[in-house]
């Protein structure tokens, strides 16, 4: 091995790679655990959720295991709120990955679903993916690194659903802003990758084995068995991969199920 080259994890933290990601609430949950990845990974991560107490929880819990964490809690979907979060970013180093993660799978029958809740799961799963990508893209363009490095200058993943492939009841709100921020992702493909930017969308097809899901419905958790449902663990496994592709191979749609799951 050449020795000068540095892995992430040796470079003061001003150096490090930066990790952005966009979602974080359970400790349990797949925001939390992309944390967790990407941070033991030599990444110095910076964590967005809507509950400050939450996010602050798990940034203190990367610390504490020697990781460089910070909880920058806010609302995605506010422009001026992601301006601002952008700007504290881009103090704590040069951002090669972000990741969006926000988004709850809302449920209601159509003639029950509110204008309101509609317009709430667009706003937090469709604008606040645009808003995120717009800011996170700035700052992966201007991180220092050349286009031509064999992985690109870095990546903007974000956390799909089979909704977005097919919408079925009683999940209207979800479909269809799952299916918008498919297409998101589809376009900022095509606008950014030329520009060294690797941009991919994952599909979780299957339930995640988590704190929401398990409060949720713990008869479907019951009844999944053993690696019956994702593991959020697993899932940032991938993501972390997906970073690390090399750009003459680049997955711009990934899809994920548990062994059982039937498609």
């Amino acid at each position: 091995m050449n020795s000068t080259i540095q892995s992430p994890s040796s470079l003061p933290h001003e150096q490090q790679p930066v990790a952005w990601i966009a979602g974080v609430g359970a400790s349990a949950g797949l925001g939390a655990a992309v944390a967790r990845r990407f941070s033991e990974g030599g990444f110095t991560v910076a964590l967005t959720g809507r509950t400050a107490e939450r996010v602050e929880s798990i940034a203190a819990e990367i610390r504490a295991a020697g990781g460089v964490a910070h909880a920058l809690a806010g609302d995605i979907s506010n422009e001026a709120t992601v301006g601002e979060l952008a700007d504290r970013v881009r103090e704590l180093g040069p951002l090669t990955a972000a990741i969006f993660n926000a988004g709850g799978a809302s449920r209601a029958p159509t003639l029950e679903l509110s204008a309101a809740n509609f317009e709430q799961a667009w706003r937090t799963g469709v604008l606040g993916g645009f808003l995120f990508s717009q800011a996170a893209l700035r700052r992966i363009l201007n991180n220092g690194l050349n286009a031509a490095c064999s992985t690109g200058r870095g990546s903007l993943l974000f956390t799909g659903a089979t909704a977005a492939l097919r919408g079925k009841p009683p999940f209207a709100a979800f479909a269809a802003s799952k299916a918008a921020l498919r297409s998101l992702s589809q376009t900022l493909a095509r606008e950014f990758g030329s520009e060294g930017v690797h941009v991919a969308h994952i599909v979780i097809d299957g339930g995640i084995d988590g704190e929401r899901l398990r409060q949720s419905a713990p008869q479907r958790v019951q009844h999944a068995g053993d690696d019956g449902l994702l593991q959020a663990s697993a899932i940032a496994e991938s993501y972390w991969q997906l970073h690390h592709q090399h750009r003459s191979a680049w997955t711009q749609e990934l899809d994920l199920r548990p062994f059982k799951e039937t498609f």
